[in-house]
């Protein structure tokens, strides 16, 4: 598997793209998507888990609203991680995250996941190397376990912002009044930590690799939901998903 270097890859679209074509294809696709999720509830043969990751203001919630969030809300869960509670705290840190695996038929979307238990822990050095080490192996056991042993399809997406970008939505925070309730103090310290996020998201791609990981440039939002809604139109169709049907007993 190739080495995931993010500062080689850009967080733009390529070049020539039309912005209002890309739209209406992702259009297209979305409607297609709705068929393909009411298949997936129908059959109740596989799961989907989508897990997304990303520094703050790279446009997690936007990607789930307007991706995830055109689907039929009946088989599609949401599931936001923020500072774990006294009680998740007293548990093992994959307790948290179990409960809200995906059940068969459904597609399961995580805002942030475990994986915030090898990142921000090892950034404001709350864990050490030696239990980092632990806990990427547990996810990876954790995930090839959900696959194995209930046909759930796991797609990773890092949404790869710039810097440049992410000190601009921050700001807008302040100065949009329709964006000042995402406002947080502390999203400006954890940005000045940037490097050190870059740091331990290598490591996580690079070790908690057997679920192939997707980096989706987000400097456009446009870009950004086309290329999730393709991602995931592709990796439905690939189950050759068919509606149950009455069975003849004549």
């Amino acid at each position: 598997m190739a080495v995931i270097k993010l500062d080689k890859i850009s967080t733009r679209a390529p070049k020539g793209l039309r912005k209002e074509k890309i739209k209406a294809e992702t259009q297209k696709i979305l409607e297609q998507l709705d068929e393909l999720q009411n298949l997936l509830y129908a059959e109740s043969k596989h799961s989907v888990l989508v897990v997304i990751q990303g520094m703050d203001a790279s446009g997690k919630d936007g990607l789930i609203r307007n991706v995830l969030g055109q689907m039929n809300p009946q088989g599609v869960m949401v599931q936001s991680f923020k500072v774990p509670t006294a009680e998740e705290l007293s548990h093992d840190f994959l307790w948290r995250i179990h409960k809200h695996t995906p059940a068969k038929g459904m597609i399961q979307v995580l805002n942030r996941s475990h994986y915030e238990d090898i990142l921000v822990t090892r950034v404001h050095k709350l864990i050490d190397d030696t239990i980092a080490n632990e806990r990427i192996k547990a996810i990876n056991d954790f995930e090839e376990m959900l696959v194995k042993h209930n046909n759930t399809t796991i797609l990773k997406f890092y949404l790869h912002v710039s810097p440049e970008e992410q000190q601009q939505r921050l700001k807008e925070r302040i100065t949009d009044k329709t964006k000042e309730w995402k406002y947080n103090e502390n999203d400006f310290k954890e940005a000045n930590q940037w490097k050190e996020y870059m740091k331990v998201y290598h490591d996580a791609f690079t070790h908690c690799n057997k679920i192939k990981w997707h980096i989706i440039p987000s400097d456009q939002n446009w870009y950004k939901e086309y290329m999730a809604a393709t991602l995931l139109y592709e990796a439905l169709k690939e189950l050759d998903m068919h509606y149950p049907q009455i069975k003849n007993n004549l």
